[in-house]
């Protein structure tokens, strides 16, 4: 696989941070756990239960030594979106999300669920009266064990 670079843009090889001076070309001649710059969330951008679904899922593929550890809370987060959530397309985009993780494509995940992000949106901004926010607060409650 070739990945093309700017200069001075990172990217998260198997829990290695990389950066060049110059633009550049990178050929990754096996399989390895790489993530772009600009894909990557930082954690007061996970506002919502799917960024802090994606940030999980991103900790997983960024870093190798809490994979497990991110997945288990990537789980606990599904679990609790599923339980909060009616909307089909998220629920479905979910369950293809953790098809996706059970087969170790991380990187799929996190595309699957940007995509979601604007469907989450969407809901949050119907509710007016203040009910996703606490939503937002009562999911990522559950998914870390502050209930």
């Amino acid at each position: 696989m070739r990945l093309h670079l700017k200069a001075g843009e990172k990217i998260f090889i198997n829990g290695a941070v990389l950066s060049f001076e110059q633009k550049t070309s990178v050929n990754l001649l096996n399989d390895a756990s790489f993530l772009l710059e600009a894909y990557v969330m930082q954690p007061e951008d996970t506002k919502t239960p799917l960024r802090q679904l994606y940030f999980y899922i991103q900790s997983a593929l960024i870093d190798p030594k809490a994979e497990t550890d991110s997945l288990q809370r990537a789980l606990l987060m599904m679990a609790s979106i599923r339980k909060a959530v009616e909307n089909s397309e998220i629920l479905e985009g979910l369950e293809t999300v953790e098809g996706k993780i059970n087969q170790r494509r991380y990187f799929d995940s996190l595309r699957i669920l940007k995509k979601l992000f604007s469907i989450e949106m969407r809901i949050l901004m119907e509710n007016e009266d203040g009910e996703g926010a606490e939503v937002v607060e009562m999911s990522f409650a559950r998914a870390v064990g502050d209930y």
